[in-house]
C-alpha cells in the first residue's frame, strides 16, 4: 500500500504496516542537517558542528548552534534548526528544575532520558509533529564523561562516538578508527576536525566554519568553548590531513 494519498502519512498514527510516517520524516530533516559529531574520549567529551556559511554578511563564529545547560552540560543539535533552538530551551529548564528539586547539578543520564521522554511525547498527538532533530547531550560528573544521542522518535542511546546530518556515514567511517579508550581531548579536538573536514562536501563550493565545544579535564568540568587557538590549530591539522595541503610545517601544540 503507498503512503501517498492514503492519509497514513498525514498523522501521527501507524500505518498498516507499522510505519509511523510523521517519525520518518523528522529523520528525513536531520539527514539533511550539518554535519555533527560527538566524541567520547578518556577524559571528557568533543561536540562538533559543521556550519555552512550561506552569506557573506553573516559575522563569523556567531549564530552559535551548540549551547550549555548549566556548566557540566552541553547540548548540539542537527536538522530543522528552530526545533534545536527549543530543544536547548527545554534542556536549561529542567537543569534548572532538577537544581530547584535537589540542590546539585543534573547528571547527563538524567538529562538525556528527560529531554528524550519530552521528544517521544511528539510522536504520540495529532495536534503536533515530531521534532526534526538529531540531540548531543555531552556531560562531565563525578562518574566522568558522557555521551547521548537523542533520536527524533524519543529513544535515546550512550556512545563513544556519533554523527548525524549530511556527512553521518563518511563522519561514523572514520570515528571507527579512533581507540576511545586513550584519545586524550586535545587530540580529540584535532580529531574532531578531521573528520568535519573529511564531510565538508567541496562540489557545493561554499564556505564552511566549525562549531566546537568540549567538556572534562581540561576544562574542569565546564562546559566551554574550544579556545579559538587551538580550534585554528585543529583545522590546519585537519586540512593537512584530508586535503594535502601547504600548512605542513604549522606546530600543533602538545
Amino acid at each position: 500500500m503507498s503512503s501517498i494519498g492514503t492519509g497514513y502519512d498525514l498523522g501521527l498514527f501507524f500505518s498498516p504496516d507499522g510505519r509511523l510516517f510523521q517519525a520518518e520524516y523528522a529523520y528525513k530533516a536531520v539527514e539533511n542537517g550539518s554535519t555533527c559529531i560527538g566524541i567520547k574520549c578518556k577524559d571528557g567529551v568533543i561536540l562538533a558542528l559543521e556550519k555552512v556559511v550561506t552569506s557573506k554578511l553573516l559575522k563569523p563564529r556567531a549564530n552559535p548552534r551548540i549551547g550549555s545547560v548549566g556548566r557540566h552540560v552541553g547540548i548540539a543539535t542537527t536538522g530543522f534548526i528552530p526545533d534545536g533552538m527549543h530543544i536547548l530551551k527545554r534542556a536549561r529548564d529542567e537543569a534548572n528544575a532538577w537544581r530547584d528539586n535537589y540542590g546539585s547539578a543534573i547528571p547527563g543520564s538524567v538529562m538525556a532520558d528527560r529531554i528524550g521522554n519530552y521528544v517521544q511525547l511528539f510522536t504520540c498527538y495529532s495536534s503536533v509533529r515530531p521534532f526534526g532533530v538529531m540531540s548531543f547531550v555531552a556531560a562531565y560528573d563525578d562518574q566522568g564523561p558522557h555521551l547521548y544521542m537523542i533520536e527524533p522518535n524519543g529513544v535515546y542511546w550512550g556512545y563513544n562516538g556519533i554523527s548525524a546530518g549530511k556527512g553521518r556515514q563518511i563522519a561514523r567511517n572514520e570515528l571507527e578508527k579512533l581507540d576511545f579508550s586513550t584519545l586524550k581531548m586535545k587530540d580529540a579536538v584535532k580529531e574532531a576536525a578531521r573528520v568535519i573536514y573529511a564531510t565538508h562536501d567541496e562540489e557545493h563550493n561554499k564556505d564552511h566554519e566549525i562549531e566546537m565545544t568540549w567538556v572534562g579535564e581540561e576544562t574542569n568540568g565546564i562546559h566551554t568553548a574550544v579556545p579559538d587557538e587551538l580550534l585554528q590549530e585543529a583545522e590546519a591539522y585537519a586540512r593537512r590531513t584530508v586535503e594535502g595541503g601547504e600548512d605542513e610545517d604549522v606546530p600543533m601544540n602538545e
